[in-house]
């Protein structure tokens, strides 16, 4: 589990330094089109036996990926790769937060506000677009965590994730042409968006499905919530990005936050098992 992190925020790092030269779109683009191949070639998707109702949801995740990661990866190259990871976090803490009605989930949503109040406070530096696209992630984050679900109950195994994976690659066929059109990679920088596409797409999958076969779901959710201070560390790191005490102190509270409520949802479930 913490591989699977490490490796995506590696990879996010890694597709930082080719952003000078093909800019944040020709990035993803590569990476959707590592991902299309990897997810293809595991799901291996029966697309002439699905049906409109089950495509319409694999569209919607096809585009929920597209957006997903130009946004995150813009917000990267604006504000950094901890706090950009951190405010993407808070899409599925929002979806663990929404609907609960227990105490500790209103306190721990009202500590994840104060912490971005903190990330975005103003001052004359302050990138508000870099905000808004991290917070766009996060958006996207929610919506891809709840049309996976919708997804998963319609389609068996993997076949609708490689089908919107496919999908959301072959939105990108006329962006990235366009992007890598307009700044030709260099062997360097399409190197590092190729490694991207492998560390933060195939290595981070495979990883999470070895995981899930041996940890329980709210222990592989708990340990996703290092994912913003391991994106923080390699950051700093990797690209030489500085986050201030307040920034670190925000970063740690989202994931304590979100510590928290997957712990104490795990615990009432059993609970209420037990009875």
């Amino acid at each position: 589990m913490l591989g699977s992190g490490l490796s995506n925020q590696v990879g996010a790092s890694v597709a930082a330094l080719a952003f000078p030269v093909i800019g944040p779109a020709g990035v993803v683009a590569i990476r959707q089109w590592v991902a299309a191949g990897v997810l293809w070639g595991v799901g291996r998707p029966r697309l002439r036996s699905f049906t409109s109702e089950q495509w319409r949801p694999v569209l919607g995740l096809a585009l929920v990926f597209a957006v997903m990661n130009l946004s995150l990866y813009t917000a990267i190259d604006r504000i950094g790769l901890g706090l950009a990871v951190t405010l993407e976090f808070l899409g599925p803490l929002t979806v663990a937060l929404t609907g609960s009605r227990r105490r500790t989930d209103a306190l721990c949503a009202l500590a994840a506000a104060a912490a971005v109040v903190v990330l975005a406070r103003p001052s004359p530096s302050t990138d508000y677009l870099g905000i808004g696209l991290g917070l766009i992630a996060a958006v996207c984050w929610a919506c891809y965590i709840l049309l996976n679900r919708t997804v998963g109950s319609r389609l068996p195994g993997l076949e609708g994730s490689a089908a919107a994976a496919a999908a959301s690659g072959a939105l990108y066929v006329p962006v990235g042409a366009l992007a890598l059109w307009q700044h030709p990679p260099t062997p360097a920088a399409l190197g590092c968006a190729l490694t991207a596409g492998v560390l933060s797409s195939a290595v981070p999958f495979l990883a999470d499905l070895l995981a899930l076969r041996r940890v329980p779901a709210h222990l592989f959710g708990v340990c996703m919530s290092v994912n913003p201070v391991i994106a923080a560390v390699v950051g700093l790191v990797v690209l030489d990005q500085h986050l201030d005490p307040a920034a670190w102190v925000a970063v740690l509270v989202i994931v304590g936050a979100n510590t928290v409520s997957l712990t104490a949802a795990s615990s009432t479930g059993k609970d209420r098992g037990g009875t």
